[in-house]
């Protein structure tokens, strides 16, 4: 099909306005400068831990424009700033997940970077890989069991979580009971530090689909318009109870891991650098100046704005205070059993 190609300048909108596509590459760049904020405060010692998403930009952006606010579920990894901002989730709001506040949808209890929001459609998950897929195919499941249309849950992951059996597990429940389920897989090309030739022989993960019985795609997730017609036409497909799909956008991960991970023990700096080359926001923003989108004055306008949002947001959930220890057994158990009493 046709579509938007970031390298020639060409232009297949899919049906998204003007407006629509600003609204794309503004999250673009905030997810880039929430990432390097929390890579700084890192740095500084003011968190103990940050991830990136550095690279999957265009990709969260796409598949954030096909969710469907107040109605579908997200079930997220902890890459998924982008996603996260996108259906609603603010910077302040991923800020407190970074400092964990008390004020934090979590109470400040969870990892930085695993965020969660019942308002926003968002389900909490864990740092287990694939841990999260049979909660978020119950999900799915619970929308079918009692009869609802015009629901899908969007559930994303890794290419490393393609190995873990809970992914094949819950791949072959959705696909056994036609359930309204979409997986995004965000190949990166790295498991932390294992490339993806050693962690699989067959490296196009959308072919197992077909072991599933499920359709299977695969699509340019450095190019956030191809993204986002991929992931609405299969979560179309979802919601008018046609069950699940399986899609695999291929990006690249720039960053380390995380904050705790030194890249450079397993890839050289100038083999990033060689695949800076595709760098999905400068093609993004010069693709947007190209057809009048936006301009070179709009752009710098943009950058600003996100600049200050970030530093109010950072200067407004650094000021808060972390959770009290008396709430560490607060949304553990049910009830007010206290574990220290008999």
């Amino acid at each position: 099909m046709a579509t938007t190609d970031l390298r020639t300048g060409s232009l297949e909108r899919h049906g998204l306005s003007d407006e629509q596509l600003r609204d794309m590459f503004r999250n673009m760049l905030l997810q880039r400068q929430l990432d390097n904020r929390g890579f700084q405060l890192n740095r500084q010692g003011k968190v103990p831990f940050a991830l990136g998403s550095e690279g999957h930009e265009a990709l969260q952006a796409g598949a954030a424009m096909a969710f469907n606010r107040g109605r579908d579920i997200l079930a997220p990894y902890y890459r998924d700033l982008g996603l996260c901002l996108g259906i609603g989730l603010s910077p302040f709001e991923i800020l407190l997940s970074i400092f964990a506040r008390a004020e934090d949808h979590n109470g400040g209890r969870q990892f930085p970077n695993h965020y969660s929001s019942k308002a926003a459609g968002l389900m909490s998950f864990s740092s287990i890989l694939a841990a999260h897929l049979p909660h978020a195919v119950g999900a799915a499941f619970a929308i079918a069991y009692r009869g609802e249309t015009g629901r899908a849950v969007l559930a994303t992951c890794g290419d490393g979580t393609t190995s873990e059996g809970e992914w094949h597990e819950s791949m072959n429940f959705a696909a056994v009971h036609k359930l309204p389920f979409v997986m995004l897989v965000e190949n990166n090309e790295w498991a932390i530090s294992t490339p993806l030739e050693k962690q699989m022989a067959q490296p196009e993960i959308w072919k197992r689909a077909a072991g599933y019985g499920m359709p299977g795609r695969r699509f340019n997730g450095f190019n956030p318009i191809e993204t986002y017609a991929a992931v609405m036409e299969a979560m179309d497909r979802a919601r008018a109870g046609e069950g699940p799909t399986l899609v695999e956008g291929t990006c690249y991960r720039y960053l380390a891991h995380s904050t705790d991970d030194n890249d450079l023990t397993y890839r050289t700096r100038e083999a990033v650098q060689e695949r800076r080359k595709d760098d999905p926001v400068p093609a993004f923003e010069a693709v947007l100046i190209e057809h009048g989108i936006v301009s070179p004055e709009d752009v710098a306008a943009m950058r600003k704005d996100i600049l200050r949002e970030t530093n109010e947001a950072t200067d407004a959930a650094e000021a808060l205070p972390y959770p009290e220890p008396t709430d560490l057994y607060k949304h553990v158990y049910e009830g007010a059993w206290e574990p220290w009493q008999s």
